[in-house]
């Protein structure tokens, strides 16, 4: 039996934010500074014309 080892990610914590700005910008430069420290940052645009940043543990 092969010992598949797959990543799971664990949501931490979920902020809405009204406005993009540069929002992607953040959350780049957080994933390239964080990766080591097993953290992964995500945003996605929401229904209600704002947007939502997700922290998750890898």
């Amino acid at each position: 039996m092969e010992d598949n080892k797959e990543e799971k990610l664990e949501l931490i914590a979920l902020k809405s934010f009204e406005e993009e700005a540069e929002l992607y910008k953040v959350v780049d430069f957080l994933n390239k500074s964080l990766r080591e420290k097993k953290l992964m940052f995500g945003i996605a645009k929401d229904d209600k014309e704002g947007f939502t940043l997700s922290i998750y543990e890898i």
